[in-house]
């Protein structure tokens, strides 16, 4: 699959592959065209046909195009309709409700699902036109999510459903358009039945792609798989390409592929491969390249080549694909862990789901780059995309970033819809060279003991093999020191929590590696550090777990004094909308992440940066603002990697300790308004960190996590706040309100602080954006214009200094 990100590089390969094949050939036919844009939404209603468009009572499937009075008629009125553009998530506007009720309060109290059907159906209407001229292509109308079961209708016709949220899907839709005329694609999308146990949003909410093709050319899914193979300093590529012919008679075509670096320069060609295709009939054909020395694939230099497929025809190219791959290995070992290009590797990873604060679900491809940057600095090497499958864009981040992905299927079921779901995942993503191996489901609590779990896991591997021989599967199980069911047949055995068994099994099952799919799920709250019943909130630091679970210490420590253990996936990276936890109402978020839904730090991050990283850190918490506590003790974290640690309270020597490995220190100190400064030193090295006790706040900072963007609609920027006191000092524990206006063609498309317990709105009014500072911070999140032209956001406050930050757009490459 070509991602918009990379348009310019497949013109680029397009171009080469015009010089390299037959003299007077043609341009290649495919196009992945970005259908994001022009779309129109209402919501529905699950209960009333009447307030449903007539849905459900219009007999539209009595007849083939039959539309009944319902608004999927071709020249149905939509233009009360709200305009909308893609990735799209309705519910992340709609208020927090308080019900008793175990799913809305593991969905963060949003009013969705069963119990709200005036809010669970969503209407979405699309035109576009197909030129007379392309009459003779095929086409394909794709989505890359869509939450949750949804049907779709091109022109009035019925073309298809989809039931899961989370897995891609695509309907050639060629025999329904109309050519030189409006065409109309309308997606029915019901959210009324939950599939997962956390916040899930519901809509659009990732992109939508048109695709279009010669009758002869590659499978969408799975068209073409590129693995490698590493002997010495030589690397073997092999591209299986897969061919469908859909003309209407017998073809004798070649396959033609190719590999360049990362800026385009070809170095090696493959064989024409002669290809005999009967109507309908889809051909496999398989090269092997060779690569010399090749740059391989890590962490630290994520390296990514690109294979180019071409399908020649009569002697011009009539389909041609690029895909970007890396070449790596992977090994696990039962005795000594896991490798990348036979170098061990401790995994020390984080699970994530997938929604932002003030975006629910729906975020923009910036976002993914962006969050898989704060764990990289924070030294994670991996991520469990928990419990669905990813957006392809998250992928795309961890290619080019240098993370690895535990790439999970939302159910362990071997049934066919099921099983379809991970043949789908498999053929989406395995030329990802971030994926490092599958995860076939997590914590099947009925199944996964029984022979029923052990078979469905069975059937479920063996379809990876087929599909993926490259890597391996794990399954996430909340159990201990237990075998029989899924654990008797799966490669790598998963632990969720249950770490004190790791020993024993291992003893017992010495040629089964183990990994942790799950560990620590310490609550926290950002800038917190006394527990508050009322708010729903719980101290800042490595002591609060629930009963299952660990602190971050106690599992890290375990980890990294066993060889054999791969590593794990602390639950979370980020917190997430929903399954709060130890609280409920009014908390609506979890606690269990290392950062906060804007991916502000919480103190936890730096004990994992510090251990996890070869950075030099030395962290101090809490602050130092706590008027009304003078002389009270307050107890002194310190998170570092230095060797040992002075501490001072206004020049005072408070006493030099030694910093345990994977530890922390404590100090407590009688509060006295000033400076608290530790001292530390590593090696000959001496480093230094302070905080003070602040003024009020006096002025607003506004901080961008870039400064220029691409006038293309669709790039984003995340917009830091904080207040400054009047000596310039960030004031750790301010909650001001602060308001947004922004003058240009961009958009503030969401805005948050972290605050688990928050009832504010997510997605303003326009022209009425505003949020509250919690403990010191809040976000804004801007999605660029079509201009390209400067665009300035203001904030301001009551009784504080306004900011103003320019930001520039241009047209990009």
């Amino acid at each position: 699959m070509i991602n918009k990100f990379y348009v310019n590089y497949f013109l680029l390969f397009f171009l080469l592959s015009i010089a390299l094949s037959a003299k007077g050939q043609q341009q290649s036919a495919r196009q992945h065209l970005n259908f994001d844009r022009s779309w129109k939404f209402s919501p529905g209603n699950a209960a009333d046909p009447e307030k449903d468009f007539n849905y459900g009572i219009g007999n539209i499937f009595s007849k083939s195009g039959e539309t009944s009075n319902t608004c999927i008629g071709v020249d149905y009125a939509d233009s009360s309709w709200q305009n909308v553009r893609l990735p799209h998530d309705w519910v992340v506007k709609l208020p927090f409700t308080y019900v008793k009720n175990d799913d809305i309060d593991a969905h963060g109290y949003k009013p969705v699902g069963g119990l709200f059907p005036q809010n669970s159906i969503g209407w979405y209407r699309k035109n576009f036109t197909i030129q007379k001229a392309d009459s003779g292509k095929r086409f394909e109308l794709q989505f890359d999510g869509v939450y949750r079961d949804s049907k779709i209708w091109i022109n009035g016709y019925y073309v298809g459903g989809h039931s899961s949220g989370y897995t891609s899907f695509a309907f050639d839709i060629t025999d329904f358009i109309q050519f030189g005329k409006k065409n109309v694609v309308v997606v029915r999308v019901d959210a009324t039945q939950f599939e997962g146990w956390f916040y899930e949003g519901a809509g659009i909410y990732r992109h939508a792609w048109l695709n279009s093709y010669d009758n002869v050319h590659f499978k969408t899914a799975g068209g073409v798989f590129v693995y490698s193979s590493i002997t010495g300093d030589k690397a073997k590529v092999f591209l299986k390409n897969a061919v469908e012919n859909k003309s209407l008679r017998t073809l004798a075509d070649s396959v033609y592929s190719y590999i360049t670096d990362r800026n385009g320069k070809i170095i090696v060609k493959g064989r024409k491969l002669p290809v005999s295709l009967s109507v309908n009939g889809v051909g496999e054909l398989t090269d092997s390249l060779a690569v010399s020395k090749p740059r391989l694939w890590s962490l630290d230099d994520p390296y990514l080549y690109r294979a180019i497929s071409l399908i020649i025809k009569g002697g011009r190219t009539v389909d041609s694909t690029m895909v970007r791959f890396g070449i790596r290995s992977l090994r696990f070992q039962s005795d000594s862990g896991f490798f990348l290009n036979d170098k061990p590797v401790k995994i020390k990873g984080v699970s994530c789901h997938q929604d932002h604060a003030g975006l629910g679900t729906a975020l923009p491809d910036y976002l993914q780059f962006y969050r898989i940057n704060l764990l990289k600095k924070m030294g994670v090497n991996a991520y469990r995309a928990t419990h669905n499958p990813p957006t392809p864009e998250l992928l795309d981040a961890c290619d080019s970033l240098g993370m690895l992905v535990m790439d999970e299927t939302r159910l362990l079921n071997s049934g066919q819809e099921y099983e379809q779901q991970f043949r789908d995942l498999i053929l989406r993503d395995r030329n990802h060279a971030s994926v490092f191996m599958w995860s076939i489901g997590n914590e099947e609590y009925v199944t996964q003991r029984t022979d029923i779990g052990k078979r469905m896991a069975q059937h479920q591997l063996l379809l990876q093999q087929e599909l993926d021989p490259t890597r391996t599967s794990t399954y996430a199980a909340n159990l201990g020191n237990y075998y029989p069911g899924v654990n008797e047949v799966i490669p790598v055995r998963g632990f969720n929590y249950n770490l004190t068994g790791i020993d024993a099994y291992h003893k017992q099952h010495p040629l089964q590696p183990i990994i942790g799919t799950e560990v620590a799920s310490t609550v926290t709250t950002r800038g917190i550090y006394v527990k508050d019943t009322v708010r729903a909130y719980v101290p800042d630091h490595d002591i609060t777990f629930p009963s299952w679970a660990s602190t971050a210490e106690t599992w890290w420590k375990i980890a990294d004094e066993r060889k054999w253990f791969i590593g794990g996936f602390a639950w979370t990276g980020f917190d997430y909308r929903g399954e709060p936890t130890p609280y409920r109402w009014p908390n609506v978020n979890s606690h269990f992440g290392i950062m906060d839904m804007c991916g502000f730090p919480k103190d936890i991050y730096y004990y994992y940066q510090a251990w996890w990283t070869d950075k030099d850190v030395l962290h101090i918490s809490p602050h130092w603002n706590w008027k009304g506590k003078e002389e009270q003790p307050i107890d002194v974290w310190i998170n570092s990697n230095a060797d040992k640690v002075t501490l001072f309270l206004n020049g005072k020597n408070l006493g030099t300790k030694a910093m345990p490995r994977n530890g922390h220190l404590v100090w407590s100190v009688k509060y006295e308004p000033g400076r608290l400064q530790a001292v530390g030193y590593k090696g000959t090295r001496v480093i230094k960190s302070t905080v003070e006790t602040t003024k009020q706040a006096a002025r607003i900072l506004l901080t961008p996590s870039k400064l220029k963007l691409t006038a293309d609609s669709s790039d984003a920027v995340v917009v830091n706040v904080s207040v400054l006191d009047k000596n310039g000092r960030e004031v750790p524990d301010a909650d001001n309100l602060i308001n947004f206006t922004l003058k240009g063609s961009a958009e503030i498309i969401g805005v948050g602080n972290g605050d688990p317990s928050s009832h504010e709105h997510d997605q303003c009014a326009r022209g009425h954006w505003q949020r509250k500072l919690f403990n010191g911070k809040a976000q804004v999140i801007i999605r660029s214009g079509t201009r390209p032209e400067a665009f300035t956001l203001s904030a301001s406050g009551s009784g504080i200094q306004s900011a103003n930050l320019k930001i520039e757009q241009d047209k990009g490459e």
